[in-house]
């Protein structure tokens, strides 16, 4: 298994930020999501469902995203959400957003990716944790662009 958790802090307000996360926007600080639709949304958001597309070069791959625990408050936005990727990886990730001023947000990204199989636990090893580092570091400081655009 691996996990992560990287902090930032994004100079501008924390609803600029959380509109990112919003369906309509994820393209923008996820670009390999080539689709996101929504299959049910409960009230309360918990449980609510989207299937999203992945694409990576020619391969494609598509899953079903469950919103596992949410909050959106003024202070605090907070999503975790879990899929199965290729049904070799049960992945979790947490988005959580703090507002520390009305011009500064901390945005806290963590996350596990758990192999499900021998072939997703040979893959992990293969993978290392380099590589994920990068991922998580391109994403944060992807979010955190996109974020600056709009303020």
């Amino acid at each position: 298994m691996i996990q992560w958790s990287k902090e930032i802090m994004i100079p501008t307000d924390i609803e600029t930020v959380w509109e990112l996360f919003d369906g309509e926007q994820i393209q923008r600080i996820m670009p390999n999501v080539v689709e996101h639709k929504p299959i049910e949304i409960k009230e309360g958001v918990i449980g609510s469902t989207y299937q999203q597309t992945y694409q990576e070069g020619k391969r494609k791959e598509t899953y079903v995203v469950t919103i596992i625990e949410y909050e959106n408050t003024d202070q605090r936005k907070h999503e975790k959400i879990e899929f199965v990727l290729a049904k070799a990886f049960k992945i979790q990730t947490t988005f959580t957003l703090l507002k520390e001023n009305d011009q500064q947000t901390t945005l806290i990204y963590s996350g596990q990716n758990e192999g499900i199989n021998f072939l997703g636990r040979a893959m992990l090893k293969l993978g290392g944790k380099k590589n994920n580092e990068k991922v998580v570091n391109d994403f944060v400081n992807l979010v955190r662009d996109e974020a600056l655009k709009d303020s």
